[in-house]
């Protein structure tokens, strides 16, 4: 059985005070929640990891870093290595988000990169991928979805995708107030699942999770779960409220 996810990636936002409560009150709600077969994963920036890990200590909350540098050293300032999240007990990374791939111009190759390098640190992948409004306009978002995971991951042999976990985010849909209809959101994460089944096997298809991404919140996030190929989502601004993300953990 597929594991559902609910993870929270916070982007910049939140200093160590801020941390502390938000994960004080998450983790005061989960505790009164079942979590069989679910898992809760939050992203602070690299600045709260650590202060992360040790609220989180013992508790359900799983703790994710938002990016890593491929490099495992070097002269690259600002950057941050796999052995350096490792070293703070983070096992987790989100790659290939929206914003990184716009504002910071990583592409497919950056992101294969990326890939292999936190694969070879035993690290766990959420990895991001989506179209912008124009791409699907223009009826080509199946397309561009599949060169995203392809040229990402597909060099990838069978056994390393017991680490990734995919992130559908429709890029139109992030921050905007929009939001995939849960048909369209079903119907991209079926083309995916597909995809994957195509290039490796139907097995391997029907075992990897496969979250939703873009303005998920209390209100829509039962029905978009529902839906038989949605696996849960990657959260971003509702993350950031504890009653919010709690209405969506449960809403799995």
């Amino acid at each position: 059985m597929r594991k559902q996810i609910v993870a929270g990636n916070w982007k910049m936002n939140n200093d160590v005070k801020e941390t502390k409560s938000l994960l004080k009150n998450i983790n005061k709600g989960i505790k009164k929640m079942s979590l069989k077969n679910k898992k809760v994963i939050v992203a602070p920036s690299f600045t709260n990891l650590n202060t992360a890990i040790s609220v989180t200590k013992n508790s359900k909350i799983k703790v994710a870093a938002q990016n890593m540098n491929a490099a495992k050293n070097g002269a690259f300032t600002g950057e941050v290595s796999a052995n350096m999240l490792k070293s703070l007990k983070v096992k987790t990374v989100i790659l290939g988000h929206s914003e990184r791939r716009a504002y910071f111009g990583e592409n497919d190759a950056v992101l294969k990169e990326k890939v292999d390098s936190a694969l070879a640190q035993n690290m766990k992948i959420i990895f991001c991928f989506g179209e912008e409004l124009s791409d699907r306009k223009d009826n080509n978002h199946f397309k561009l979805v599949e060169s995203q995971i392809k040229n990402g991951l597909f060099h990838l042999p069978e056994s390393a995708w017991k680490r990734i976990v995919l992130a559908y985010e429709p890029v139109w849909a992030i921050g905007t107030g929009e939001t995939a209809s849960p048909e369209q959101a079903q119907e991209m994460h079926a083309f995916i699942r597909k995809t994957l089944s195509e290039q490796y096997t139907p097995e391997l298809a029907e075992n990897i999770s496969i979250l939703y991404g873009g303005s998920v919140k209390p209100a829509n996030a039962k029905e978009i779960f529902s839906k038989a190929d949605v696996d849960g989502g990657l959260i971003g601004g509702a993350a950031l409220k504890a009653d919010d993300f709690l209405a969506i953990i449960a809403a799995l």
